[in-house]
């Protein structure tokens, strides 16, 4: 008889620069410098595991939306529609599905066996603690298909820009690795990552938590000559390390 239900064990968990929802790019790769380290359980962590995996630049992460209700929506209304136009659950990318299960395409930086196994990725849109099921290579022969159609959504996003204010600039400019945080705070900003519902609010503050940093910022609505609301810019008006 055929089984009904089928269980899955978690293999591994995420650390990275996302330790809250608000702020994940909503696909992978929009923010290429988002990095995190992917470490196996200890069930798991047998180096003979990853063999060979070392030769492919990325990877397919199939993983659980644990921070999501369990439960499933026929009817979502995804962000890149305005969020006021429903569609299909199976017609979108939502995390409100019926097994909670996301696929994400990664780079794969390295792979390390010294302390357990552990594998450095980025352009993750993965948040913190992240429970991973499976673990595949990416095949461009195979899984690349340039003239496939991709329906409401058919070219990334459009970059909104990205200004720091002279505090920011500031604090920025005192960081280890400033280069690098400018280039993921301006990444994960430019994708706009309020809420659909939130706009057309020009001027509320926000906060994205990114790796060690508070970043406080707000959004400047531009309209065109008929007087519509066109893409916004985003200015970061502070930046708090965290206290450990």
């Amino acid at each position: 008889m055929r089984s009904t239900s089928f269980s899955l064990t978690p293999i591994a968990t995420i650390d990275g620069c996302y330790p809250d929802k608000f702020g994940v790019p909503r696909q992978p790769g929009l923010a290429p410098s988002a990095q995190a380290q992917l470490t196996l359980l200890e069930e798991f962590a047998d180096p003979d595991a990853v063999r060979g995996l070392e030769h492919f630049s990325h990877l397919w992460i199939t993983f659980v939306f644990h921070l999501n209700a369990p439960q499933w929506r026929p009817l979502v209304r995804p962000p890149r529609l305005g969020g006021n136009r429903k569609i299909g659950v199976f017609a979108s990318r939502s995390t409100f599905r019926p097994n909670r299960l996301g696929l994400s395409l990664v780079e794969l930086l390295d792979v390390k066996i010294d302390q357990g196994v552990r594998l450095l990725i980025r352009g993750h849109d993965l948040v913190n603690g992240t429970p991973v099921v499976d673990i595949k290579p990416y095949l461009p022969w195979a899984e690349s298909v340039p003239e496939a159609r991709a329906g409401f959504a058919p070219a990334p996003p459009a970059q909104c820009e990205v200004i720091f204010s002279a505090e920011a600039q500031h604090t920025l400019a005192l960081q280890p690795d400033p280069i690098t945080l400018e280039m993921l705070i301006t990444e994960v900003l430019g994708q706009d990552p309020r809420p659909a519902y939130h706009s057309a609010e020009s001027e509320r503050r926000y906060a994205v938590r990114l790796g060690e940093y508070d970043i406080g910022f707000s959004a400047t609505a531009l309209t065109n000559g008929q007087n519509e609301t066109s893409t916004p810019v985003f200015e970061v008006l502070d930046i708090t390390r965290i206290a450990e």
